[in-house]
């Protein structure tokens, strides 16, 4: 059976690649610009799975280029959609980029969805679409806000297309994951997060930081009304992040979805703060970080973490690795980065 994986090289993508070869008999198809990744990403799946994949390099808002990879391989059951630009501070600064990239890609795919006829999508979807919530945690009914950055929206953007697509397009069917903060890495340490410029998200910044790549660390405000000032997160590890992507096309491939648009939070339920991440790594790397306080950042919100409930009913889903796990692995990660001069 074969399955269409965009953003493939990227770095949930590229571990939801590993979970599906290690766990199912589906072949795989990616796509991928390496805009925020690198083609080096494939050899890395083959070490770890022992597996080649075919993958292209093409823009997805290239419509006839993304045409000629259904053209080429007919019969592709399931949609995984990861590509998109995803730095919230990047997308406050560079709004129409994201506009044109996340929604215009994301609207190439839903017409070759329908063109040749592929039954399911997983639409990757963030948290960022709840703004700033008054109660928490968040369940899939909690209601919108009005979102803090241009990236956010472009998920809630893409949202409603994708429900607006299905709702004609009865015989297809959907289901946007919002997930809450992947980090880690392979428990090989042999793949994980790898951006191409300044990394974006905090758990990539400790590690720099550790290992001398960054001088000092930034902890963006803490005057925030959270338990010790710093802003409070769920974060979840990638690999448990691709376990529920291929639940979640298990779930549709057996027919099983009530409605054909379905949406449900990836989270662990635990809200931690930047400083209890930074307390995390430095416990179980035995390394102390550099680190200051400075000014909040624009486009962030004070506190968010999921009710998930529903993806461990719906989609059997369980968290099964802790913030030590996910620090200890994002370590061993930015060391073998080191190693190979990367």
């Amino acid at each position: 059976m074969k399955i269409l994986v965009t953003g493939g090289a990227g770095y949930i993508g590229s571990h939801t690649i590993i979970e599906i070869l290690q766990n199912t008999d589906w072949e795989v198809i990616s796509i991928d610009n390496y805009s925020n990744s690198s083609e080096n990403t494939y050899e890395r799946i083959k070490e770890i799975t022992g597996k080649s994949i075919k993958y292209y390099n093409v823009n997805l808002t290239d419509l006839a280029a993304t045409e000629r990879v259904f053209e080429e391989n007919p019969g592709i059951k399931g949609l995984i959609h990861f590509a998109a630009f995803k730095a919230v501070g990047e997308s406050v600064e560079k709004p129409l980029m994201y506009y044109d990239n996340n929604i215009n890609s994301l609207n190439n795919i839903l017409k070759c969805q329908a063109k040749f006829d592929v039954p399911n999508l997983i639409f990757s979807s963030s948290c960022s679409v709840y703004g700033n919530v008054e109660e928490l945690p968040v369940t899939e009914n909690t209601k919108l806000s009005k979102t803090e950055s241009p990236y956010a929206y472009t998920k809630q953007i893409g949202e409603v297309m994708v429900d607006d697509f299905i709702r004609v397009n009865k015989e297809l069917k959907a289901i946007s994951l919002r997930y809450f903060n992947p980090v880690g890495a392979h428990v090989t340490g042999l793949n994980g997060e790898l951006s191409m410029s300044k990394p974006n998200n905090l758990v990539p910044f400790i590690t720099q930081t550790a290992i001398g790549r960054l001088n000092e660390l930034t902890v963006y405000g803490n005057n925030y009304e959270t338990r010790d000032g710093t802003c409070i997160r769920d974060y979840v590890h990638v690999s448990d992040i691709a376990n529920a992507h291929v639940l979640g096309l298990k779930y549709l491939l057996e027919n099983k979805i009530e409605k054909s648009h379905d949406i449900i939070n990836l989270g662990t339920g635990n809200g931690i703060t930047v400083l209890e991440a930074i307390n995390a790594f430095e416990k179980v790397s035995g390394e102390k970080l550099n680190y200051k306080i400075g000014d909040r950042r624009e486009g962030d919100i004070a506190s968010i973490y999921a009710n998930n409930e529903k993806a461990k009913s719906v989609l059997n889903w369980i968290p099964e690795k802790s913030l030590d796990d996910m620090m200890l692995s994002a370590w061993k990660w930015e060391k073998q980065l080191e190693k190979n001069n990367f």
